[in-house]
């Protein structure tokens, strides 16, 4: 045997030990949430993880701009809407994944398989524990009566959780009512709507408003620094449709060279032990079900959650911030 072809076939059984298989991530969702688990998925398959994390918009125009010569794998957001829009340009994969189909619900799964909600992100009402009884509250639509004039908080109508809300208002109930619905919140304020959900917690925690709406891990948080933080959950709706619900989640990029790889990733995501993890890091609740729930978010107790699909918060986005415009909210 030649000299040259012993050295092709000494090239060759060393090329896997020398290329490690790489994957690469444009999140939305932040670095802090999700390095810890993609590091361990280094450490369990060998697998790179390398991230970018940027807005939900910027990543989307930057993979549009790549096209073909795009290097990312995985497209991760932190809202349906922006998911769907990844989707509508083109820019996700149909993937087709009995595991993914096994663990995600329909309803928080993109119907042709281009994205997958890796958790939920519930947005309900808040409401202060000294000065408000659960009784007097019942869904986001009575946020809206005269009773509660000067005594509501909200955030600002540019960030698209609350677009994701209205949008699925209506889808559920139309756009009249929902209008009607948003106009009694902007009467009700007690003061300029908040940057975040953060602030609007300590808001009402300070006394400036008795309830709001907010994302319920944003409360997670300060309850978990301050156990007898005054704020508590209310599960909006349970009479009437179900709690709002919104999600983070992940597709695999259209010119992903990767997709195989890239499937056995979102796979390994929506795990049961691994979906405990990436949901309790933010006082989530995990989109597969029967998942053990962080302590504090527990400790909210259970709810029914809306079941219109998701990807609805995408495709009334445009018509709920018209809509929000109309109405005054800020």
């Amino acid at each position: 045997m030649s000299r040259t072809v012993i050295a092709l076939l000494l090239a060759s059984l060393a090329a896997p030990a020398l290329q490690a298989a790489e994957l690469v991530v444009y999140t939305e969702r932040r670095e802090p949430l999700v390095k810890p688990l993609f590091e361990r998925y280094e450490e369990e398959t060998g697998t790179r993880i390398r991230v970018l994390s940027d807005g939900a918009p910027v990543l989307i125009e930057r993979l549009a701009a790549e096209g073909a010569n795009t290097r990312a794998d995985i497209f991760m957001a932190v809202d349906a809407g922006n998911l769907w829009q990844a989707a509508e340009r083109d820019l996700l994969a149909p993937t087709d994944s009995a595991a993914l189909a096994a663990a995600i619900p329909a309803h928080l799964r993109d119907a042709q398989g281009r994205w997958f909600a890796l958790s939920q992100r519930a947005r309900t009402i808040v409401y202060s524990t000294e000065r408000v009884q659960p009784s007097a509250l019942s869904t986001y639509e009575a946020l809206a009566a005269p009773e509660w004039k000067g005594r509501l908080c909200l955030r600002s109508s540019k960030k698209v959780y609350n677009q994701s809300l209205v949008a699925t208002m209506i889808e559920r109930m139309g756009a009249e009512r929902t209008e009607d619905v948003v106009r009694g919140w902007v009467a009700n304020l007690a003061t300029a709507p908040f940057a975040d959900d953060t602030l609007l917690a300590k808001a009402i925690a300070a006394g400036q408003c008795d309830v709001g709406i907010i994302n319920t891990y944003y409360l997670g948080r300060l309850q978990a620094d301050e156990p007898g933080f005054p704020v508590q959950v209310f599960w909006a709706n349970q009479h009437a449709g179900g709690a709002h619900v919104n999600v983070s989640g992940a597709g695999i990029v259209a010119a992903s060279r990767n997709k195989g790889a890239a499937r056995d990733f979102l796979e390994w995501l929506a795990s049961d032990s691994v979906q405990a993890d990436f949901a309790s890091v933010n006082y989530e609740i995990p989109a597969r079900e029967g998942v053990k729930l962080d302590p504090v978010v527990a400790a909210w107790g259970p709810f029914k959650p809306d079941p219109v699909n998701v990807a609805v918060a995408g495709q009334r986005q445009a018509e709920a911030v018209r809509l929000m415009d109309r109405a005054g909210w800020r």
